[in-house]
């Protein structure tokens, strides 16, 4: 069963696993479609525009390392999008490991970039398999643009801003609320140092006369995959969403968070976290629009002598997600990654060839970059 079909989309019947499928549908590559539910697996996947041309079966498996390694055995890769990570990413990664299969997941929790990091790196590394939590739009594209800056020699600061245009999913919403019970961090002469939660940043926004509100946004996962490069000595990460509104509702979520929720036992904080995600966004968001849902990537970066600036502007950024994870399957079911183990996108796959593929699907333009040396 599974060797006819060597990619597993864990948490299929979300909203990013049913884009991730309907790539690996238009890159020809089979795939099993996998979740706790296999009827509502099902159903989701049977609306994918085309899938009646797709190889691929639907799998329902208990959450737990010895289910989900019987299922991934024989396949290669696993795709989750099972979040949030921090709670329900370890059984997945210990099960790729026992089946020796590559990982990648969607997270936006820099703990749990840390924690699979430090927990699974060697293990990986030593079987040659790819261990990359974070491949997504909200920190894959900003990454491509920091690494075309760093094209430049001799820059060492990256000032990261990640916008974008819509609604979060329900997934997304669990996340957002999850990080607000961990620390964040900035890399600092290359040394991890923790945001102040309640700091917010009016930022310039190219292309527009309006500034925006953004935030630490968890941290992200730049900081970690920058830390140790000896290209960066220091990055700092904010985003969030187009509309100030949302942003202003966001800031006061924390702030409730901070003074109502961390006093509590952390299996309160856990539950009365959840309630608030689920009442915020307890459905499945429509369909992303190109013409609405657009995402704006861009970074300075600067060193002492020099400065680059790289901005992409793209639509639809659960679809670009959903591509790059199924071009990273496609990938790795053709060749080993660039590096084995712990790795960002840009890392294992190279930032120009990702971008290339986001280009193809005419899901960014090509990316404005201005340089001064």
């Amino acid at each position: 069963m599974s060797d006819k079909r060597p990619v597993v989309v864990y948490g299929a019947s979300g909203y990013t696993g049913r884009l991730v499928c309907e790539y690996l549908r238009e890159l020809n590559v089979p795939f099993i479609a996998a979740g706790r539910d296999k009827a509502r697996v099902q159903a989701v996947v049977e609306k994918i525009p085309g899938i009646e041309t797709a190889d691929y079966e639907v799998v329902g498996v208990e959450h737990n390392v010895d289910a989900l390694a019987r299922l991934f055995s024989g396949a290669r890769v696993v795709s989750s999008m099972v979040g949030p990570f921090i709670k329900h990413g370890p059984e997945v990664v210990e099960a790729c490991l026992a089946a020796g299969c590559h990982y990648t997941d969607t997270t936006g929790e820099q703990d749990w970039v840390l924690a699979a990091q430090a927990r699974w790196d060697k293990a990986f590394a030593a079987k040659g398999l790819l261990l990359s939590p974070g491949i997504a739009q909200m920190y894959t594209t900003g990454e491509i643009a920091a690494n075309i800056c760093l094209e430049t020699p001799g820059l060492d600061t990256l000032d990261i801003l990640v916008l974008w245009k819509g609604f979060p999913t329900y997934a997304s919403t669990q996340t957002i609320f999850t990080i607000l019970k961990a620390k964040w961090y900035h890399l600092q002469q290359n040394k991890l140092v923790e945001w102040n939660q309640s700091e917010t940043v009016e930022v310039n926004v190219p292309g527009q006369h309006a500034t925006a509100l953004a935030l630490p946004w968890g941290g992200t996962s730049h900081p970690i995959w920058f830390k140790d490069d000896p290209r960066v000595a220091n990055c700092r990460v904010v985003g969030g969403v187009f509309a100030r509104e949302v942003m202003l509702n966001v800031v006061a979520t924390q702030k409730m968070v901070e003074e109502k929720i961390k006093p509590l036992p952390p299996e309160q904080q856990e539950a009365a976290l959840a309630e608030i995600a689920a009442s915020v966004q307890a459905g499945m968001p429509p369909r992303e629009n190109p013409r609405i849902n657009t995402s704006l990537d861009s970074v300075h970066a600067s060193g002492p002598l020099g400065r680059a600036h790289c901005v992409i502007h793209g639509n639809c950024n659960y679809k670009q997600t959903g591509l790059l994870q199924a071009y990273a399957a496609y990938s790795l079911l053709q060749q080993a990654p660039r590096r084995a183990g712990f790795a960002s996108g840009c890392q294992a796959f190279g930032h120009r060839e990702l971008l290339g593929v986001l280009r193809s699907f005419g899901l960014v333009l090509n990316p404005v970059v201005t340089v001064h040396s």
